[in-house]
């Protein structure tokens, strides 16, 4: 598979290879930034058991918490499409942002002024030392493409995410569309 070099806004898709890899098998991840000292990113189709008011009791909604990737798992992030409601967001690409002023977030949730659709929150998060992306994509671990879907990443159906991505690649790729997520199972 021919793939572009990651950058900012890119996204990453694990290649079936990597089947057996807990934390990425399977995952799609937005490369929240990329430069020589290393890489951020976050799973975007990982759903935990978890809501923000789990984790956030004093915030009333159910917005899905995702699993970001295996580093800080114990601290929330989040990325957004709204950042004239989020002071202090940091523009991923696309109209995509990363952070901001989580008082003024929860505010928002709880005056119903931010919905699902805007927001997608994350314990934890993927992250890779200078050159370590760069060699996991030498070893085929992961395919590189643009993000077409723009913003709209935020909302797209992280069920069929990875199936979808398979598909469209064709070929080879299109049989482990429908393998069992453990290659055990089969």
């Amino acid at each position: 598979m021919v793939t572009i070099k990651p950058k900012k806004g890119n996204l990453l898709i694990a290649e079936p290879a990597i089947i057996g890899d807990v934390a990425f098998n399977r995952s799609i991840v937005l490369l929240a930034d990329h430069t020589q000292e290393g890489s951020i990113g976050f799973i975007l189709n990982k759903p935990l058991d978890y809501t923000i008011k789990d984790l956030i009791p004093e915030i009333e909604a159910s917005f899905r918490i995702y699993n970001g990737g295996p580093v800080e798992q114990d601290n929330l992030y989040f990325i957004h499409k709204v950042p004239k409601l989020i002071p202090d967001s940091i523009e991923i690409s696309l109209g995509i942002y990363w952070g901001g002023d989580f008082n003024i977030v929860a505010d928002l949730i709880a005056n119903k002024s931010i919905k699902e659709g805007d927001i997608r929150f994350f314990l934890g998060y993927s992250g890779w030392e200078s050159n370590q992306l760069e060699s996991e994509l030498k070893g085929s671990s992961w395919v590189v493409i643009e993000n077409v879907y723009k913003n709209s990443i935020i909302e797209k159906n992280y069920e069929s995410f990875w199936k979808e991505k398979m598909l469209e690649f064709g070929g080879e790729y299109s049989i482990w569309s429908n393998a069992p997520e453990n290659p055990n199972y089969n």
